[in-house]
Parts: structure tokens; C-alpha cells; sequence
């Protein structure tokens, strides 16, 4: 059935908006990346907003919050012609966003960044116990339980997103504009915040949620805006919307199959199949105990589990990044000791870590020397600059990996999730890697550059290649890899092969102590 747009709710059902956008447009330097939007935030619903990187969903979110003047068009507030001129305004009548991207400053408590510019104060002074109590209390209503008194610096990626999400519902907000709020928590983190979002909708706050995940916009929106290359669709009652509906319509045409075709699992267990990297006997101290795997020639490998469940940790380990013994490791049978991730790049394993932002690219830097930061000895020989080299390289990297950008000179920092995603795998790749070992490969990344990605690891598989992918998402991993190993307090819990791969048996495995590879038929 298809889901017709709506240009209205019934008005016998339909609240006031609270805040009403009527044909928004939005230029950067003579190019229009918005035009004509026009859409309404009710009290007491959820409103999706979803579409491809680069669509123009957030450009719509700062209009809305005051980060963005439009260049065109009208804001409403309770009826009345609205004007925001800083964030700070938004905010005073109720209007809280909620970035995708950490904005919170490391050297400071959790406490301290949820009250920055809020403090409360008793007799001229810093009422420090009443600001940690309330602060304990707003965690615990989201489901984070990381310390007050912790540096945002100590606390893993995932409690960074939690603890800005905190924050910006302190106070009473009338609207709330969640930007990809789950890009970076795991399946047992993201329920308790949807139940947040949900119970917000019950108090009559209005809620704008942007989001990939289309499952949660199934699962949490009354109604959806969709999309496309700066430019609405429509908007549609949620009922009967499917995500494979919908992601049709952000792309414009029938999305068939997100996962490429599976390779042959003969193959695989051939007697041609030898193990491409052998670790035995690791140890990670407070995060991985006694785990031994082997990752085949020519194979997917994923690594399911919980947060905390030492599934990052051990590749770190591996990469010198943390403290770590090992009884073996082997690459292609040859015994290996990494220190660091270069010298691991030159033994040719590859690492494309689960923070692009913060780790894997320089964001006010340009595209090619980001691609080139990692292989400068073979770019640049002599210690000399080969600058029409380099521009040379990033145009194959273009081309060969689909990466979408207005300007070569654009800044890293400038392009969408997706675009950075693979900008970050073309540099990886750069240095011809045997071995890939990725984290969260697509986190933050709309369905298109999704099924793109899938793609480009299973083509590296194909030439003979090995990979590695660490998820969160159970759907990715089933779809993607031949085998399955999910970890559990530090340990591997399961292994799953075949018609055992269910989202069902990772989860037994990623949360029973009971689970083994034989109570779950795997291989």
C-alpha cells in the first residue's frame, strides 16, 4: 500500500502547532542546499524528519533552533511570525536541540557541562551538591550511569552522547529537535532513550526526530517529512510506513536489497581458506580476558555484543592503542607484534576506527590530505611534497568510492557522515591493507551510503581480502558477515554461522552466560 502525503491532520484531531516553518529556504555562498520546506511541530506528537546526507535535514534542525537565519521563508511560534537570531533565543522560548555532534568540553565534569551557563548559585556561590544531585537525577531519567563528578574525557563516546542529551533537557522545553540521537549508542543503550523521547511526547512536549535508523522513526513518529536533495517530498501519517517505503522515497526510487549477495560459504571453509590473522590467548586488562579468534582468508567476521563487552578494546589491544598481552598473534602465519596502528598499516592491516570525527580525520583540514596522512612515505618519497600527486590520488578516491562533494577543497569537516565515511575508508585503503578491521562502519550514515559501504567490503572481500566489522547493529551483521562472534564481559559467548545468524541467538549470546555455540547450532 502506498502511504499518500498529507497536507494536514484532521482537524478534529489535530493539536496547534507549536512551531510552524512555512516555505524555508536556506543559501551558502549562492548555493541553495534548502528550498521551500514547510512543516509543523505539534504538542504531543513526534514529527520524523528523514532523508539521505546532504538532503538538508540539518540545515532544516538549525533553521528551526536558531543556529541558521533563513534566506527565505517564515517561522511561527504559537501562531505569531518569529524571528531567532542566536540559539540562545530558541532556547529562551523553549526550543532545545539536540546535536548529533559532541559538543561537550573534555576537561570538565559531566556536571559541569550540563550547567555550563546554567549554574545554580546559593548566596553569591556555586551550589556544587545541589548541581551534581540534579545532574545524577537527569542521568538517571535517560538511563546513563556514568558519574557526575567524571571528566567528559574518561567516559566512553556513547556516554558523551547521553550526557548531551542531558543537558539539553534540562529545564522545561515546549519542542525538542533530536539529531540523530542514537548514531553512537548500542541496541541495549537506544530503548531507554526512545522510552524518554516517548514519555516526553505523553508531558506534550513536541518533538522533531531525525534519525537513519528507520526502524526507530516506525517504532517512535506520528508523522514523517521526507527529503530529497534539499527539497520536500511530503509529509505522511506514520501508520503503514514502512522503513522499506520509506527508503524509497528518500532515494527516489525501489531501494531492492541494502546487503550485496552473499559469498559462497563452501568457499570459505575450503581447504584453500587459510587464516588470515591468528590471535590467541589475548588479555586487555579491565576489558578482555583469554579471547582467541581466527579470521579466515576471503571472509566477513563480525563482532557482535553489549557496550563494554571489550569487542572495541580488543582491536585496540591488537593495535598498540592500550595495554595488552597476547600468547600469539599471526598474520598470514607469520608471527606479529604491533605497537601502534602504523606499524600495523605497514605489516598491512587496516583500522577504521568507530570515531571519524574525533580520531579518524582531521575536520578543518582539505580532502587530500586527509586521504594521504596515513601513506605520506608512499605519497610523498624523499620527504619531498607531491602535491599533483596527491590531487591525482584524491580524484581516484573520488571516483572509486562515490564520494560526494561540491569542491575539491572543501574541508573534511564540510561533508556529510556518509561522504566522511568513505573519505576515511579510500584513506585506510590507501595503504593496500590484507587485513580490515572496521568499527561501526556505518554509524551515523543514511540507508543509501549505507548499502554503498556494504558494497566496497564485500568487492575488498571478493579481491582476496580479509575484514573484520565490529556492530552494534544485530541486522548489520547478519546481512553483511559469514560469521558471527559475539563477545560477552569480555569474553567470546557464541559464534554463529549460517541459518544460526538471528537476531535472537546474538542476543542470547550477548547477554546469557549460559549461551555456547552448540546450544545455538552454530558451526
Amino acid at each position: 500500500m502506498t502511504a499518500a502525503p498529507l497536507t494536514r491532520a484532521p482537524a478534529e484531531t489535530a493539536a496547534a502547532p507549536v512551531l510552524r516553518a512555512e516555505h524555508l529556504a536556506k543559501e551558502f555562498s549562492g548555493v541553495r542546499v534548502l528550498s521551500d520546506v514547510s512543516l509543523d511541530l505539534r504538542a504531543g506528537e513526534i514529527h520524523a524528519v528523514i532523508g539521505e546526507n546532504g538532503a538538508g535535514k540539518s540545515t532544516l534542525m538549525r533553521l528551526l533552533s536558531g543556529y541558521l537565519k533563513p534566506s527565505e521563508g517564515t517561522l511561527f511560534l504559537d501562531g505569531a511570525p518569529v524571528a531567532f537570531h542566536a540559539p540562545k533565543e530558541a532556547q529562551a522560548a523553549g526550543i532545545a536541540l539536540v546535536h548529533q555532534e559532541i559538543l561537550l568540553a573534555d576537561a570538565l565534569t559531566v556536571t559541569e557541562n550540563i550547567f555550563i551557563g546554567r549554574e545554580i548559585a546559593r548566596f553569591g556561590r556555586l551550589d556544587e551538591r545541589a548541581m551534581r544531585a540534579a545532574a545524577a537525577a537527569q542521568l538517571a531519567e535517560i538511563g546513563c550511569k556514568v558519574s557526575p563528578t567524571a571528566l567528559v574525557r574518561d567516559i566512553s563516546l556513547a556516554n558523551r552522547q547521553l550526557v548531551q542529551i542531558a543537558k539539553a533537557l534540562l529545564g522545561t522545553q515546549r519542542v525538542v529537535i533530536f539529531d540523530e540521537p542514537t548514531a553512537v549508542l548500542t541496541h541495549d543503550e537506544v530503548d531507554p532513550l526512545l522510552d524518554i523521547i516517548a514519555e516526553l511526547r505523553a508531558r506534550g512536549v513536541a518533538i522533531l526526530y531525525i534519525s537513519h535508523r528507520l526502524d526507530e522513526v516506525e517504532r517512535l513518529a506520528d508523522r514523517v517529512t521526507v527529503l530529497r536533495d534539499g527539497r520536500m517530498v511530503g509529509t505522511y501519517d506514520a501508520k503503514g510506513l514502512t522503513p522499506q517505503r520509506m527508503a524509497s522515497l528518500m532515494v527516489g526510487r525501489e531501494f531492492a536489497s541494502l546487503y550485496p549477495a552473499r559469498q559462497d560459504p563452501a568457499r570459505l571453509a575450503g581447504a584453500d581458506a587459510a587464516p588470515a590473522l591468528e590471535i590467541e590467548n589475548a588479555h586487555v586488562p579491565g576489558f578482555v580476558r583469554d579471547v582467541s579468534l581466527s579470521l579466515r582468508e576471503g571472509e566477513i567476521l563480525g563482532l557482535a555484543g553489549m557496550i563494554g563487552a571489550g569487542r572495541t578494546e580488543l582491536f585496540e589491544g591488537l593495535l598498540g592503542l592500550r595495554p595488552a598481552t597476547f600468547g600469539a598473534v599471526r598474520l598470514h602465519g607469520e608471527p606479529v607484534h604491533f605497537h601502534s596502528p602504523a606499524q600495523a598499516a605497514a605489516r598491512g592491516v587496516g583500522y577504521l576506527t568507530e570515531d571519524r570525527k574525533g580520531k579518524g580525520l582531521l575536520l578543518d583540514e582539505k580532502l587530500a590530505p586527509n586521504l594521504t596522512l596515513a601513506a605520506l612515505d608512499r605519497v610523498h618519497p624523499a620527504g619531498g611534497l607531491d602535491l599533483a600527486g596527491e590531487a591525482r590520488l584524491l580524484d581516484r578516491a573520488v571516483a572509486g568510492y562515490d564520494i560526494r562533494l561540491r569542491s575539491r577543497e572543501a574541508k573534511a569537516g564540510q561533508l556529510s557522515g556518509g561522504n566522511q565515511q568513505k573519505l576515511l575508508l579510500a584513506k585506510v585503503m590507501l595503504n593496500e591493507p590484507t587485513v580490515l578491521i572496521i568499527d561501526e562502519p556505518t554509524r551515523g550514515i543514511d540507508i543509501a551510503n549505507k548499502s554503498q559501504i556494504y558494497a566496497f567490503i564485500q568487492s575488498l572481500v571478493r579481491e582476496g581480502r580479509s575484514c573484520i566489522v565490529i556492530s552494534s547493529e544485530m541486522q548489520e551483521l547478519i546481512g553483511l558477515c559469514d560469521r558471527i562472534l559475539v563477545m560477552r564481559a569480555g569474553r567470546i559467548n557464541g559464534e554463529l554461522a549460517g541459518a544460526a545468524m538471528t537476531e535472537s541467538n546474538v542476543a542470547l549470546c550477548a547477554t546469557s552466560s549460559a549461551a555456547n555455540e552448540q546450544s545455538l547450532g552454530g558451526p
